[in-house]
Parts: C-alpha cells; sequence; structure tokens
C-alpha cells in the first residue's frame, strides 16, 4: 500500500476549486459590483433624471430657436425689433410721455 501524501490527495481537487472561486469572483461583481444588478436602480434614477433635464433643454432649445429666428435680418419682427431698441438704447417716440419711477428695494 502506497501512502499519499497530503498534496497528492488534493490535486484533483484544486482545478475545480480555482474553477469555483474564479466563477464566484464573477457572480459576486455581477451582483454587487460598481455596475451589478444592485447598481441597476440607481442607474434607473439617474437615466429618469437625465431624460428629464433633456426634455427641458430641448424646450429651452425651441425657445431659442424661435427667438432668433424672430431676429432674421431677411424678415424682423417688427414688435421684437421696437423692444430691443427701446430696451437697449433707452430710445422712445416722440409722442410718449416717460413717467419715472422711484427706485424700489
Amino acid at each position: 500500500m502506497r501512502i499519499r501524501s497530503p498534496l497528492a490527495r488534493l490535486r484533483p481537487w484544486l482545478l475545480p476549486a480555482a474553477c469555483l472561486l474564479w466563477s464566484g469572483y464573477f457572480a459576486f461583481h455581477a451582483v454587487a459590483g460598481e455596475t451589478g444588478l444592485m447598481a441597476l436602480g440607481g442607474y434607473k434614477t439617474e437615466h429618469a433624471r437625465l431624460d428629464a433635464e433633456a426634455a427641458r433643454v430641448q424646450a429651452q432649445r425651441i425657445s431659442l430657436e424661435r427667438h432668433v429666428a424672430l431676429l432674421d435680418p431677411r424678415h424682423p419682427d417688427p414688435d421684437l425689433v421696437d423692444e430691443l431698441v427701446r430696451e437697449r438704447l433707452n430710445m422712445v417716440r416722440k409722442d410718449e410721455v416717460i413717467v419715472p419711477l422711484p427706485k424700489g428695494d
């Protein structure tokens, strides 16, 4: 009868144990890792927040595009041009009366 050393008895189990540990490592990170299943809820919340921000920015962009279209030099909007001239150049018509208001808090 031959006496086997402890290492010789463990040798058949080394490869399956290493594969099991390797699979466990990846399974753990698939569930609890930075991009795992537990982080999925945070990503859904972030996605919803970014969708809302994208909708807000899109609405702002449409508003700015309309404003730019009103300033087109080929056919400007008379009301907008009048408003801008009055505001930026402090101009009034001859028949208008200016009423100074006290500066409020």
